[in-house]
């Protein structure tokens, strides 16, 4: 089994990012290889992703949230077992997501990927598509000037 971990910087602020974060069916806008996420309940999602070229299903269970800070979630039969989402807020416009997630490969092919990084690849790219997604969808409080709307890193 793999562990991966890595994060993200996002211009907007942290409750923003948790909340669009709890919008599982909308993971396939951001994630690759995800075709659907469906809320079956508080606490558990059906997941359709296609993985090395392969279509694979299984069920997920929330076990822990935590409103703008933490949510958790094992697997049940996929090959990704358990993954870890935390949010930090930098700055009232700027937060980081950190992504820690548990990876059991499965069959030949899946080895061969986890090995050369493509696993840890795809978690990063999932991680700046997520970052360009939710920033072209956020729609400033009043709180920033435009100046800050317009160069946020002046906000860091």
């Amino acid at each position: 089994m793999s562990t991966i971990e890595k994060s993200i910087e996002v211009n907007v602020p942290v409750y923003t990012a948790y909340s669009q974060w709890t919008h599982f069916e909308e993971f396939p806008q951001f994630m690759e290889g995800v075709k659907e996420v469906k809320q079956l309940d508080v606490k558990r999602l059906h997941w359709k992703t296609e993985i090395a070229g392969q279509d694979k299903e299984w069920d997920a269970e929330i076990t822990e949230q935590i409103a703008d800070q933490r949510l958790a979630w094992t697997s049940r039969g996929g090959a990704i077992k358990g993954w870890v989402a935390t949010f930090h807020q930098l700055s009232d416009a700027r937060s980081k997501v950190m992504l820690q997630l548990e990876y059991a490969p499965q069959g030949l092919v899946e080895t061969a990927g986890d090995a050369l990084g493509v696993v840890s690849s795809r978690v990063q790219g999932d991680l700046e598509r997520f970052k360009e997604f939710i920033e072209k969808r956020w729609v400033p409080s009043g709180r920033e000037t435009i100046f800050d709307i317009i160069f946020p890193s002046r906000l860091t």
